[in-house]
């Protein structure tokens, strides 16, 4: 661990779902870059942990395992106290094997729960959840002591719905902020939440939509709107987009109440940004949540397809 005398910022306040694992209210999502050396993104995520964050979310397919890579080290000495989210990417292979790649690029024993990454077609789920097939494989590693639990990823709330009262799911990974689709946050969560089922929830900035002129996770728009005219009736073709701020992002999340709010933490400045929003968070008011919601319709349009709901282009 990183070098700190400062007293954390996070404490563990409530139980992940049915897991017995006392969670932070944020967690560090997807965090490694091939351009940095593994040094300075461990360093990074130790900065989260540091904090006091406790959840920590990787995949294979994260910079091709670069990502389980730096968490392995960077939970070295502080295993016991983090809960480790990892993905089955590939739905066609043995879960057994890719579990065994996966600790193999962490050097870990365990992780506490493996979650079916993206599972957001019901045949697929179907298939899945069929006699004999995944899931009752991702059983029998829970068995061999491989993971503790089980669940699913998923940008589809039917999905979500299914697997959830199927009794499939010891946690499930969904989005939740100020522009997704609505039946994530007035359906999924509090199913979710009545069965006993923990809620890790990421897209608080819509991939980076809402806070600036990207179409998704700092990459440029390839193409900017041309005639946009502002309330004044003034041609503003070039200027800034409209936009959220980190704050408002993540008060409306912490607002609707999931018990994790996952981020994706990957810079210092962005943790700061994040953290300092967390401290002053109160529960926003409907009025607030309502105008923060309108807002975010305008702060997404000309940025792509928002992929983590049913219609993208809605």
């Amino acid at each position: 661990m990183s070098d700190s005398s400062n007293t954390p910022q996070f404490r563990p306040r409530r139980e992940l779902g049915r897991t017995g694992f006392i969670a932070t209210i944020l967690g560090a999502g997807d965090l490694a870059d091939r351009s940095l050396p593994l040094e300075q993104c461990v360093a990074t995520l130790h900065r989260a942990i540091d904090a006091g964050l406790n959840v920590i979310d990787t995949a294979p397919n994260y910079e091709d395992g670069y990502s389980e890579q730096i968490v392995g080290e960077a939970v070295k000495g502080a295993r016991d106290n983090m809960f480790i989210i990892d993905k089955l990417d590939e739905f066609d292979a043995p879960v057994a094997d890719q579990i065994e790649g996966s600790l193999r690029r962490l050097k870990l024993d365990y992780v506490d729960a493996f979650v079916f990454h993206n599972l957001s077609s019901m045949d697929t789920l179907q298939q899945l959840a069929a006699p004999g097939g995944r899931f009752d494989q991702l059983a029998e590693c829970i068995k061999a002591g491989k993971t503790r639990f089980r669940g699913i990823s998923s940008h589809d709330p039917d999905v979500l719905r299914e697997a959830i009262n199927a009794g499939l799911c010891d946690i499930v990974m969904f989005p939740v902020g100020p522009f997704v689709d609505q039946r994530y946050i007035s359906d999924i969560l509090p199913l979710a939440t009545s069965l006993g089922v923990g809620t890790v929830c990421f897209k608080t900035f819509g991939a980076g939509k809402l806070l600036g002129d990207t179409a998704g996770y700092n990459q440029p728009l390839q193409q900017r709107p041309r005639g946009k005219l502002s309330s004044g009736g003034m041609d503003v073709t070039g200027a800034t987009l409209p936009r959220l701020t980190v704050e408002e992002c993540l008060h409306y999340t912490l607002t609707v109440d999931p018990d994790v709010a996952l981020l994706g933490l990957s810079y210092p400045n962005e943790q700061d940004q994040a953290f300092a929003a967390a401290r002053t968070f109160t529960p926003l008011s409907t009025g607030q949540m309502d105008d923060i919601r309108r807002r975010a319709i305008d702060a997404r349009q000309d940025k792509g397809p928002c992929w983590w709901n049913p219609d993208p282009n809605a």
